[in-house]
């Protein structure tokens, strides 16, 4: 792979991480009501969800979502559910959170597979994938090594994209202790969950 070819897929990579997806909101989310540890550990779910649907796409899974349309709307209604199912339980959650509940935590299990259901449960991907990886792999060279390249640096990338989000939040969050503060960053982040279902709902 010709390494211009390299850059000019990390900084488009870079671009459409940066638009806040589903990702986002759910890394927002657990920032926000969860804290630092959970938010991380989402992440490294998030990033296992998405390795998992490059390499769908690479063995040519989404050529059975393009032509099932059926099979797409059902993996995309579970995910749009379960993102939606995930932000209503938090802001329930943050209603009845009261000065003994402050410090209450999660598992990191929890954590990692909101993180990674968030990041396979999204069937377009898989399509997308399938046609922007082709725009940068040569094929006279040897496939299985560019797409190695191709799917590391994009874990790189969505890592540290949502590593600066999740840091964001925080810094707001750390801001604000009081029960009430807290209530109402869990408001916020049940809406970011809310936000990524609507969204992923209304694409295409």
């Amino acid at each position: 792979m010709p390494f211009e070819n390299w850059i000019a897929y990390v900084m488009a990579y870079l671009v459409i991480s940066i638009i806040p997806g589903p990702s986002v909101m759910m890394v927002i989310g657990q920032s926000l009501s969860r804290g630092r540890g959970a938010a991380m550990v989402c992440i490294l779910g998030d990033l296992a969800g998405g390795v998992v649907v490059m390499t769908a796409s690479y063995l040519g899974l989404g050529l059975i979502l393009a032509a099932s349309g059926s099979a797409f709307l059902a993996i995309k209604w579970i995910g749009v559910v379960y993102l939606a199912w995930l932000g209503i339980s938090q802001i329930r959650a943050a209603r009845s959170l009261s000065e003994t509940a402050v410090a209450a935590s999660v598992s990191a299990r929890r954590s990692f597979g909101a993180g990674f259901l968030t990041g396979v449960l999204n069937p377009k991907a898989i399509m997308f994938y399938m046609a922007f990886l082709a725009q940068f792999i040569d094929p006279s060279a040897p496939q299985a090594r560019q797409f190695l390249i191709l799917m590391g640096s994009s874990t790189l990338v969505v890592a540290l994209v949502l590593v600066a989000y999740a840091l964001l939040a925080l810094h707001i969050a750390d801001r604000l202790r009081s029960v009430r503060a807290r209530r109402n960053m869990g408001y916020a982040g049940g809406g970011c969950l809310l936000g990524g279902s609507a969204l992923m709902a209304v694409t295409r």
